[in-house]
């Protein structure tokens, strides 16, 4: 049940200002296995250990499906156990996504559906009932209304944005919605973008940020903010942040001594009673809190058409009429041949389902259905922007996931028992398609 969005904050008369912060834990399938290990022990690993050592903060969390397989097919288990005890004391809840981090706007229905099912049902399998989803975290906060009923079906009740999505008065103290083509309703939740790229590029530490809330706040109606970045920015993209900005954020927040031994007299022996402080009074209180408690704790406020955008979007961006510059830009040559290329791939992919026949060919189509999920990957078309990333290798092995994708759905359909002119058809579809590449590589060899 939502609650009104005023009232005394802790100690009476103050206003409280709820600080809802997204991690979003994600590595391409393409990903090398070094990498990995250095992302779960600089990142994953000092996270968890943050949120055991502050039991009063609270996270939402997106960890893509093939992540959390790749955790255990490596044999980090301690994360996925860690991110699940957390969730199991209430600190954390799990938000929804597409399992392979593809850009949802630029794929069909279709694909988009199997996406975000595919992601609950993996997460579903690792963390079991601790993984019950409320809030969707589209891949790249890449938005547009097309994947809402997919969404929707699945349980999900709200959606986060990138600021540059809202058009209307930036709420505070209020919820939009956004109308699914079916006409229901989901909760929409918007980053504050500047707030957020000052923690992600280490322009202010934890406790200037806390004071910045507190600041900020003027007014004497309780507030909220959201803030969201990539897990991965906490000691791996940002030597020891967890520590420098999360540590310090939130113990900035942690409940004053007296409030603490009042409610637990028990655990004045504690080491975390013991060695807290008494704090000042302060105008305002901030409280650490998941997404989902701000959406249960704001009312409505009417339904918005939210811009298609991502968090990686400029306003100049859109008034150039390019949401999603970083995976589909005019005039990147590269992104148009990518395009292409995956359009190419999915046709032959739902030729081979339609006519495979024969234990081999449906053998075959089965394979290219599976792999073209995780071929569908953001990872290759971000490293291809040059804005500024740029890495050829990342750009090629996407190619070589779609490349096996074409074989088997050719073999599929060349197996089978359809009529010679299909089976040319899709065959000048992989010419086209070896030509796609050939270019592509041209470019990676002399660009």
């Amino acid at each position: 049940m939502r609650r009104a969005a005023r009232g005394a904050g802790v100690g009476g008369g103050m206003s409280n200002i709820y600080w809802a912060s997204l991690l979003h834990f994600y590595q391409p399938p393409i990903q090398m296995p070094e990498v990995l290990r250095k992302v779960v022990e600089e990142s994953y690993r000092p996270l968890i250990e943050v949120f055991k050592q502050q039991p009063h903060a609270r996270v939402s969390v997106n960890i893509n499906g093939v992540l959390t397989e790749m955790l255990y097919e490596s044999g980090y288990q301690d994360v996925i156990d860690g991110l699940g005890e957390l969730a199991s004391r209430g600190q954390l809840e799990f938000v929804g996504s597409a399992k392979y981090h593809a850009i949802l706007p630029l794929i069909n229905e279709n694909e988009q559906r199997r996406q975000i099912r595919r992601n609950h049902l993996t997460n579903r399998h690792f963390f079991g009932d601790r993984y019950k989803p409320r809030g969707f975290f589209p891949p790249e906060m890449c938005y547009d209304p097309s994947f809402l009923d997919s969404m929707l079906d699945l349980g999900h009740e709200w959606v986060i944005m990138s600021g540059v999505a809202c058009p209307a008065p930036w709420p505070t103290n209020q919820v939009y919605e956004v109308q699914s083509k079916d006409g229901r309703a989901a909760a929409v939740v918007f980053r504050d973008d500047v707030l957020s790229n000052k923690i992600s590029f280490q322009d202010m530490d934890g406790k200037a940020f806390i004071e910045h809330l507190r600041n900020a706040h003027g007014n004497p109606d309780d507030m909220y903010i959201v803030t969201a970045m990539d897990a991965e920015t906490f000691g791996h993209h940002i030597e020891n942040w967890d520590q420098l900005f999360l540590s310090e954020a939130y113990e900035a927040v942690a409940p004053p001594y007296a409030l603490v031994r009042q409610a637990h007299p028990l655990a004045a022996s504690t080491r975390t009673l013991l060695t807290m402080v008494e704090k000042p009074a302060a105008q305002d209180v901030v409280i650490s809190s998941t997404i989902s408690d701000v959406v249960d704790r704001f009312p409505r406020n009417g339904v918005i058409e939210a811009r298609p955008a991502s968090w990686s979007t400029t306003h100049e961006d859109l008034d150039a009429g390019v949401p999603y510059p970083l995976w589909q830009a005019p005039g990147n040559y590269i992104h148009k041949l990518q395009w292409e290329h995956v359009e190419i791939m999915s046709q032959l992919v739902d030729t081979a389902l339609a006519v495979a026949d024969t234990e081999v060919s449906k053998r075959h189509a089965d394979i290219a259905r599976g792999l073209m999920d995780a071929a569908l990957h953001s990872c290759q078309f971000w490293w291809a922007s040059r804005r500024p990333h740029w890495d050829v290798n990342m750009i090629r092995r996407g190619l070589d996931q779609q490349s096996g994708v074409v074989l088997n759905a050719f073999r599929a359909i060349n197996l089978s028992s359809a009529v010679e002119a299909m089976k040319r058809d899709a065959y000048y579809k992989v010419v086209a398609s070896r030509d796609i590449r050939a270019k592509i590589h041209d470019q990676l060899f002399w660009d």
